[in-house]
């Protein structure tokens, strides 16, 4: 079983923007963690982080033949991008949204997510940990 790990812009910031909101951890930590908690389930990921939205859509489609599943922090884009949710729509595999914070918590205009309703699921306000909650979302959904 393969997953892509795909997270969009600012998220390479991690650790240094607003460690209030998302914590101390670098990016490369968090996914280090679930690297290894994917290895226990047996399943292989692939991490991907860009600040460019046409190079998230290039990857989501390389997921359609590439990975059985997507687990996808796509940031500010969540909140704006139909090219995100046309491309999660079009790849018909299980992809999961995650986020760090809870975004109905947050500013009036992180409260819509236009990916949301062509994702299996969404997972938000848990830290690092919305990650490993989406690890054993996609992996059970997958295993079904």
């Amino acid at each position: 079983m393969k997953v892509f790990v795909i997270n969009g812009p600012n998220l390479n910031l991690l650790g240094v923007r607003e460690p209030g909101v998302y914590g101390n951890e670098s990016l490369d930590s968090i996914l280090a963690e679930m690297k290894g908690e994917a290895e226990k389930l047996g399943v292989e990921l692939e991490c991907y982080q860009s600040n460019h939205e046409g190079d998230i859509v290039d990857k989501l489609h390389s997921a359609m033949t590439e990975a059985d599943g997507v687990i996808l922090n796509a940031g500010a884009l969540t909140h704006y991008s139909y090219a995100l949710r046309d491309a999660i729509s079009a790849i018909k595999i299980p992809v999961v949204e995650v986020h760090m914070s809870n975004i109905q918590a947050r500013e009036e205009f992180r409260h819509n997510s236009v990916i949301a309703p062509v994702c299996r699921g969404s997972i938000a306000g848990f830290g690092k940990n919305s990650y490993m909650l989406a690890l054993k979302a996609v992996y059970d959904i997958i295993e079904l």
